[in-house]
């Protein structure tokens, strides 16, 4: 699938609260850290503090990181910008294999930043044409190349959690709690949410989701496939990034040739047959590029009894 490109950022809504009617505490860490842009191809020696959006390059690996946890990590404009730019930029980086999603502070994201929207309408605009500006969450309506995970914890909700379906898979702390919030306030999911939500889970257990608004906690969410693992408090992220490093040291064009073709058959192909055509015509390219070298490597004892190491 290609990445689409779109020239402006025109976000719109999602939802979050802030309000002590939840019992919402926040508290905010600001510590100096290096970070790396893949939207900028430098790294920025200076601490996280003013940065909405924190991606740190580690190999073949890049984390992006939302950064303003004194809203548990709800998008305004500017961080819907950059998130769009990071993950674009992850995406042509040819020396990037995986993308890891998380959120600063403990929260990974509580969804548009609703404050902004009652606060601002006037400068807030939607790209109704999905094929020609991007979600009001930024990345939303991206299809990625390569694979992209999300480290959750805390409150993934409303948009957060389109966030997190946007991702291939989901790493999800215990206490971590998932949700489509904005049933509350008349904030419609526009986000991919009613999109990926129903592909990912059943459209039974989507709509028990969409409609309540009901909070899912962990366990439940790996019950109903939305998490992939299920990980203790605080190990999202070194979770995720393992599981990243792993699905990079993999051959990487079969790789993306069998997760290309796993997202057409669910999301694009309009019939079996279709779909089994353009496996065979992604995949076939891969054999004598991967799979002879493989294959030889194979007979000449690595991989036996199942081993991946």
């Amino acid at each position: 699938m290609a990445l689409k490109h779109f020239r402006t950022l025109t976000p719109f809504l999602g939802a979050t609260c802030h309000s002590k009617t939840f019992g919402w505490s926040i508290q905010a860490s600001w510590l100096p850290v290096k970070t790396y842009s893949t939207a900028t191809g430098g790294e920025d020696t200076g601490t996280a503090a003013g940065q909405t959006v924190v991606a740190e390059r580690r190999g073949s690996v890049v984390t992006v990181g939302i950064n303003r946890p004194e809203v548990r990590n709800a998008v305004n404009q500017e961080t819907a910008r950059r998130l769009l730019e990071e993950l674009e930029a992850f995406d042509s980086d040819l020396d990037l294999n995986v993308a890891v999603l998380h959120g600063k502070g403990g929260n990974f994201c509580a969804g548009y930043d609703l404050k902004e929207l009652a606060n601002h309408t006037t400068s807030l605009k939607l790209e109704q044409d999905v094929t020609k500006g991007p979600g009001p969450m930024g990345p939303s309506r991206l299809e990625l190349s390569k694979p992209l995970i999300a480290a959750v914890s805390g409150f993934a909700v409303a948009g957060g959690l389109e966030l997190a379906l946007l991702a291939d898979l989901r790493v999800v702390e215990e206490s971590a709690v998932m949700g489509v919030f904005c049933r509350r306030f008349g904030v419609p999911l526009i986000d991919g949410g009613t999109v990926r939500l129903p592909r990912l889970i059943g459209l039974s257990r989507a709509l028990d989701l969409i409609l309540t608004g009901r909070p899912i906690g962990a366990q439940e969410a790996l019950a109903y496939g939305l998490a992939n693992r299920v990980v203790p408090d605080g190990q999202a992220l070194p979770a995720a990034l393992q599981l990243a490093e792993q699905i990079s040291a993999f051959p990487q064009q079969c790789l993306r040739a069998d997760r290309s073709s796993a997202m057409y058959s669910c999301f694009d192909a309009p019939s079996f047959t279709q779909a089994m055509q353009f496996e065979i015509d992604h995949g076939s390219p891969v054999i004598p590029s991967e799979a002879v070298s493989g294959a030889t490597r194979f007979t000449t004892g690595a991989g036996r009894g199942g081993k991946f190491s």
